[in-house]
């Protein structure tokens, strides 16, 4: 559906927005005919499981009903937390490409008077970034339909300023009036029909002035962060009548807090008001006519660096500054922002430091209104420090970043960008508190109060916020090795399972491309953005890695391509030209004919073919990347452009993006020599592979793409010939462009990037397991499974599996088979190979030596063959026959 939006008139007093209608559906949407290349396929979509991952800068409670609470992040959604699952459910993953922005969101509320009525505030920059206005979202079903009311300009929910809030307010009175305090001066905004309509408060006299840095080119730092809070007081109104008394904060350092006191129509400068910093949070204890500030010296969520907790008496006009650690004192290297207020027990507060990256996040906690305070932890003798917490990650393992730190500074941290801190209000020992990466939170808060232990652990299941860059599948091993933005990325060893560790040795903190040799899958390399090295090593897949060298003038990760055998890699950093090593990034050589910056990737089957895209223009490299020439031209000048090489067949190339006109998928199967658009895609912004449909040989192609006129992600089975799109309008995750893959040992399973949402990963048509390797039931002890993952001319690649199907465990395992046609291994990985004749045996590492009751160890191999190439029909484990799967 589309939507009408409308553009502010200054001479107008205020702009109302017309109310536009948007459900998302609660099914698959209606299949489209069989002869549509758009064909509509079932598909059931997860999360390969992070837990949390990024930002979440406000958790909101309703204060009308025990549980219910909702969380928004900068660029991944809105979330409620099932009651009874303590899982987190995306209430957003509707939003379409074409309105990617609304995955951001500023502000969230929800209604005291109807539960049922959620409302949010999205937008994702304000700048040139987002082409689109931002849209005000209302639900009366807790979030899973929704209606849009847009909004005549843009809304910056991964702004910054976006920890500040919340902006969006509902008068816990009257529920037809809700206020959105607005960013880039556009000042308050009211709506007295639910969110249905908008009009701009043109009696609110300040619009804010505060931009952390006004003469950023780019227009982000630059922004005006504007109406930042709306808090109601809920003692000036009963029962179904107008909340009288309302505070509304604004960045504006002299003048951070106004409020009117007869709903709306006048308003004021709070008089007597602190100045000097802006205020993040304004909250009332109503019962004790207190309301108190979080201020600091920045908008934040990343900096600050003094402030103060301010309490202002409503009844008497009187300010109290209460700080924990006052501006004035040299121990303030902070300010304040994450704020709370006990429901059930008036007078206690926590609030947290903003931001005190070193040595860790400071959360302090008062009984008696600020008077007096007390710290989550203390200084005894440094670099020791007294603990009031115990901190359990097992929720999330990856979060003490692959350590456990050096005093003062621990891993894993309490916490960063701690913007929402929140006790709930039917339980004063329950507290959730958003971080950089995750949620904690804990059930035993008041045990600080009597000197125990506080108990806090990862609260983030079901969320998942993480950006994908590229994601890989390979042959063999873990069936997903992923690179991710500020978290590195993970190798996932199960789906359903939070990986232990992120990527280490070397950290690196974006990763921005990585790659494994199509012909010796346990050899990857992955580069990205980080304070050291750029580039890292594996040899087990993905399991450890190490660090390699940067050549001279690296400033970024760009592209990298490893060999189909792994004899050498090809890395595109920024910051310098394209660079070839033959050993293992030790060292580098320039590579000749490539444009700095080029795209590449490497043939999945010839190792000495290597391939680069830049500027419209196809190069491709015979000896192993130390030369490259011009091809195919007349591609895509501009925009992103991604391809891939198709496993097992060389020279066999798919490209896919562009703009306007020259915004397609195209095809090679001459390496690269000539390419041919393909006429059934509309738009494509990348591709991937997968195993082929049964019956098929050709392996499945997977692209984000606009086919049809339909935008979605689409599967061919048949080399491209006709697509079927794999998901519905319920299920579409704003932009879903930077990397899509298949399983190449599931057919119809496809892994998919979002912009904030994690990976995304679909089964369908039958296929997909849990398990990507699964054994039906087996007969014995023992169960082998033998598969061809690719073959060609003299030579294919293998793998085989074998399972422990008794009640001990097997240590040290030989699987021995004889080939019936002359097959030869040449190579092998993740097991030992020898073979006599026909005879071959694989024998396992020290590392893989044990086979406990239940699970499976795997080895690959390369082989020749000449005439046919039969799958052997038996297999012994340490002499003992096993069943064929």
């Amino acid at each position: 559906m589309r939507h009408r939006l409308l553009t502010a008139c200054a001479a107008v007093a205020a702009v109302l927005v017309s109310a536009a209608a948007l459900s998302p559906p609660a099914a698959v949407a209606d299949p489209v005919s069989t002869g549509d290349p758009a064909a509509q396929a079932a598909y059931t979509w997860r999360n390969a499981e992070i837990v949390g991952g990024g930002f979440v800068p406000g958790i909101v409670y309703n204060r009308a009903e025990q549980g219910l609470v909702y969380a928004r992040t900068d660029i991944g959604g809105a979330y409620r937390l099932d009651k009874t699952t303590k899982r987190w459910i995306p209430l957003l993953d509707w939003v379409s490409w074409d309105r990617w922005g609304w995955t951001g969101v500023a502000s969230l509320a929800t209604d005291a008077v109807d539960p049922n009525r959620v409302y949010a505030a999205v937008g994702t920059y304000t700048n040139s970034w987002d082409p689109n206005n931002g849209a005000i979202l209302r639900s009366a079903d807790r979030g899973a339909t929704w209606q849009v009311t847009p909004l005549p300009f843009k809304v910056g929910g991964n702004m910054p300023g976006r920890g500040m809030g919340e902006r969006l307010s509902v008068d816990p009175h009257n529920n037809n009036i809700l206020y959105f305090g607005a960013p880039s001066g556009q000042g308050l905004w009211r709506s007295t029909d639910k969110g249905a309509t908008w009009a701009k408060v043109t009696a609110f006299p300040n619009p804010g002035n505060y931009a952390q840095d006004p003469g950023d080119p780019n227009g982000y730092l630059s922004d005006n962060q504007g109406v930042t809070w709306v808090t109601f007081d809920p003692t000036s109104a009963t029962g179904t009548g107008t909340t009288q008394t309302i505070y509304v904060g604004v960045a504006d350092k002299q003048n951070t807090v106004y409020r009117t006191t007869n709903g709306g129509a006048g308003w004021e400068r709070v008089p007597g008001q602190p100045t000097g910093y802006l205020a993040h949070k304004g909250v009332l204890d109503e019962v004790n006519h207190n309301l108190y500030l979080a201020t600091s010296d920045t908008g934040g969520p990343y900096d600050g660096a003094k402030g103060d907790v301010w309490r202002f008496n409503t009844a008497t006009g009187v300010w109290t500054q209460v700080s924990p650690i006052p501006s004035s004192s040299a121990d303030d290297y902070f300010g304040y922002s994450g704020l709370t207020v006990d429901r059930k027990k008036p007078g206690t507060l926590v609030v947290a430091t903003q931001v005190s990256w070193w040595p860790d996040v400071i959360f302090f906690r008062s009984t008696d209104s600020g008077a007096t305070w007390s710290r989550i932890w203390d200084w005894n003798g440094y670099p020791n420090r007294t603990k009031r917490y115990s901190l359990n990650i097992t929720g999330a393992p990856w979060l003490n970043w692959g350590g456990a730190g050096t005093a003062p500074e621990d891993q894993p941290k309490l916490g960063w960008m701690t913007e929402s801190v929140e006790i709930d209000p039917f339980d004063s020992g329950k507290l959730m508190y958003g971080t950089g990466a995750t949620i904690y939170g804990t059930d035993n808060l008041t045990a600080w109060d009597t000197g125990g232990t506080v108990d806090i652990s990862v609260r983030a299941q079901g969320l998942e916020e993480t950006a994908v860059n590229d994601l890989i599948s390979p042959p063999a091993g873990a069936p997903l090795i992923s690179a991710l933005g500020d978290i590195g990325g993970f190798r996932h060893d199960s789906l359903t399972t939070v990986p232990a560790k992120m990527h280490l040795s070397p950290t690196i903190g974006s990763t921005t491309s990585l790659d494994y040799a199509e012909l010796a899958p346990s050899t990857m390399v992955r580069v990205g953005n980080a304070d050291g090295v750029n580039i890292g090593i594996s040899s087990d897949g993905g399991s450890n890695w190490y660090a390699g060298t940067d050549p001279a003038g690296v400033t970024g990760g760009g592209t990298v391509a490893i060999a189909a055998n792994a004899a050498r890699v090809v890395w595109s950093p920024e910051g310098t030209g394209v660079q070839v090593s033959s050993n293992n990034g030790g060292s580098w050589t320039a590579a000749s004919g490539v444009p700095n910056g080029a795209r590449v990737e490497a043939d999945r089957v010839d190792p000495n073919r290597f391939y680069a895209f830049s500027g419209g223009t196809f190069y491709v490299s015979v000896n192993g990347g130390t030369s490259f020439t011009a091809a195919a031209t007349g591609l895509p000048a501009t925009g992103d452009v991604r391809f891939g090489a198709v496993p097992g067949i060389s020279g066999d190339v798919w490209l896919a993006g562009g703009t306007g006109a020259a915004y397609g998928l195209w095809h090679s199967t001459n390496a690269g020599a000539s390419f041919t658009r393909v006429s059934t895609v509309g738009e494509a912004d990348n591709i991937g592979f997968g195993k082929a449909a049964p019956g098929k040989t050709y392996p499945a192609l997977y692209s984000s793409a606009e086919i049809g006129g339909v935008r979605g992600i689409f599967r061919s089975d048949d080399a491209g010939a006709t697509w079927t799109r794999l998901n519905d309008d319920q299920h579409q995750w704003g932009w879903t462009g930077a990397a899509i893959t298949g399983d190449p040992r599931v057919y119809g399973r496809v892994y998919v990037s979002t912009n904030g949402r994690g990976i995304i990963y679909g089964d369908g048509d039958g296929g997909g397991t849990t398990d990507p390797d699964p054994d039906p039931d087996p007969v014995g002890n023992c169960s082998v499974a033998y598969e061809i993952t690719g073959q060609w001319q003299g030579g294919f690649q293998g793998r085989v599996v074998v399972k422990n199907t008794g009640t001990t465990a097997v240590n040290g395992w030989t699987l021995g088979w004889s080939f019936g046609a002359g097959q030869v291994v040449s190579q092998m990985w993740g097991a030992t190979a020898a073979q006599s004749g026909a005879a071959v045996t694989a024998t396992g590492a020290s590392w893989n030596a044990v086979i406990a009751p239940g699970t499976t160890r795997e080895a690959g191999f390369l082989a020749s063959w000449q005439g046919s190439n039969p799958e052997p029909g038996a297999f012994t484990l340490n002499g003992s026959a096993c069943a064929v799967t």
